[in-house]
């Protein structure tokens, strides 16, 4: 296992570095063990102790150049030139078992020049939620950061209580953020804004390098992957919460995990922040959000690309969003990719959900572990209404005329139709026996959501319905 850290050797001035502040007594809550294997953490020489004294901030091992980056963004539709990593240290870069390069990052390893007043610390409950988030997005197949481990220590951290620190070690190929090139577009650092461009194109976006204009390529594809992820968050039902520009990633990944969640009852204006008064980033804005975001990014852009090219690369997020969308609602209602219903008996679908309060995914679930033919099953689950009935009928007429074998169908519909999501009320009960030093909870959801389309043993509790009162717990820009 060798460090590097090229954002350190290439980008001076861009970046504070320094040590982690290190949490003290520190204990693992939970690791990823095959990530651990891919990244070669797994050496006979790095023993259990030795990786809880790294990811704690204790010990620096070779090749590391701890770092907190620099950059801007806009947050919650408005500017701030200070923005940067407030509590979180870029180590450096390892080479996985694939040879791939892998960035490691400390989250919640203390105060930096960027941290606002803050403490730089992370707490014990925000952890566990950004290394449950990142690996039940991963194992949805939804491009994501992941994450390495959580180790909690004795240090007390004040938010609206006392609570315990603890860092979450993130993975991911780059931290590169929209925000990187906004602080140097916006602080006219035009040749290393230059510098940015061409490193990002070569180190992650090498298939632009001949493309006859490289860099409209390239915000060209930042733009397909963002419009892939977030169709991908609206058919899972999944919100981020907070979609400032400076939590968008340049690789197209779910990054910088705060006030998630998944939906319960299907509900498309569920704002899951309860900083954002104003539903900025309710669950049915994500898509458009995330286009606002890209023009942030595409403006960072505007000295290497004329206006009409920079709506020529935009203008393909809305396309490419809808393609994707549709054929993964396609696939979850198990409808073959000509079916000339499949558009009608979505629409219609998200209106009974909505109308009759219908949780998300165990209705799609639901529809993928029954028979079309089985009236009274799909007129259970969609619950009694003149609109339930005529959607049966429509997509009961629309299966039989596509044709197939109707075991097959539904075995493909629950490769798309997850049985468990992380549910905010079951992370919560994990974060309260957590905090009482009790983590078989969090290793049990860990299991869960490691398979989250197959039927497990003893866990007909995880696939239950959130209950009224959970519905209304509030999730803050803290969590």
């Amino acid at each position: 296992m060798q460090f590097n850290n090229r954002f350190y050797q290439n980008f001076s001035g861009h970046y504070h570095a320094q040590y982690p502040m290190a949490i003290q007594n520190p204990r693992m809550v939970c690791k990823n063990q095959a990530l651990a294997d891919f990244l070669g953490f797994s050496d006979d020489r790095i023993t259990d102790e030795a990786f809880v004294q790294i990811f704690s901030g204790q010990s620096i091992v070779e090749g590391m150049q701890p770092l907190a980056q620099k950059y801007t963004g806009h947050q919650f539709g408005s500017y701030n030139p200070d923005l940067g990593d407030g509590r979180g240290l870029l180590l450096g870069e390892v080479q996985a078992q694939d040879n791939s390069l892998w960035d490691l990052h400390l989250k919640g390893a203390g105060q930096t020049p960027y941290s606002r007043g803050g403490d730089g610390r992370a707490v014990l409950r925000s952890s566990i939620r950004e290394f449950l988030a990142s690996e039940a997005l991963y194992h949805l197949g939804i491009p994501t950061s992941r994450a390495l481990c959580v180790i909690v220590g004795d240090d007390p951290v004040y938010r609206e209580i006392e609570e315990k620190a603890a860092i979450t070690t993130r993975v991911c190929q780059s931290h590169i953020r929209f925000g990187h090139f906004e602080y140097l577009y916006h602080t006219q650092q035009f040749d290393d804004l230059d510098k940015l461009i061409q490193f990002t194109i070569d180190e992650y976006y090498p298939q632009c390098r001949d493309a006859q204009e490289p860099v409209l390529q390239l915000i060209t594809e930042i733009t397909l992957k963002t419009a892939e992820m977030v169709a991908l968050w609206q058919a899972y039902g999944f919100c981020h919460g907070v979609m400032n520009s400076d939590n968008m990633s340049v690789l197209g990944i779910t990054f910088d995990f705060g006030p998630f969640a998944f939906l319960d009852d299907y509900q498309p204006d569920f704002i899951c922040n309860h900083s954002d008064h104003t539903g900025r980033y309710a669950f049915d804005k994500q898509p458009s959000i995330a286009l606002w975001n890209l023009n942030c990014l595409a403006h960072a852009f505007s000295n290497h690309l004329s206006i009409d090219q920079l709506k020529q690369a935009l203008q393909q997020f809305e396309p490419h969003f809808i393609q994707l969308y549709n054929a993964k609602m396609r696939q979850k209602m198990g409808l073959c990719e000509d079916n000339p219903d499949a558009k009608l008996l979505i629409s219609q679908l998200l209106t009974i959900m909505r109308a009759q309060q219908l949780d998300y995914t165990n209705t799609w679930r639901g529809l993928a572990e029954t028979e079309v033919t089985q009236q009274a099953e799909l007129l259970a689950l969609l619950g009694a209404s003149e609109e339930s009935n005529a959607w049966i009928s429509l997509y009961q007429a629309s299966i039989q005329a596509q044709g197939g074998k109707e075991a097959a169908r539904l075995k493909k519909m629950q490769l798309h139709n997850p049985k468990y999501i992380l549910r905010n009320y079951l992370l919560q009960q994990a974060i309260e026996d957590a905090e009482k030093n009790d983590f078989n909870e969090v290793q049990t959801l860990y299991k869960l959501l490691k398979s989250p389309f197959t039927q497990q043993d003893d866990s007909l509790r995880y696939q239950q319905s959130a209950p009224d009162w959970a519905k209304k717990l509030e999730i803050s820009c803290s969590s």
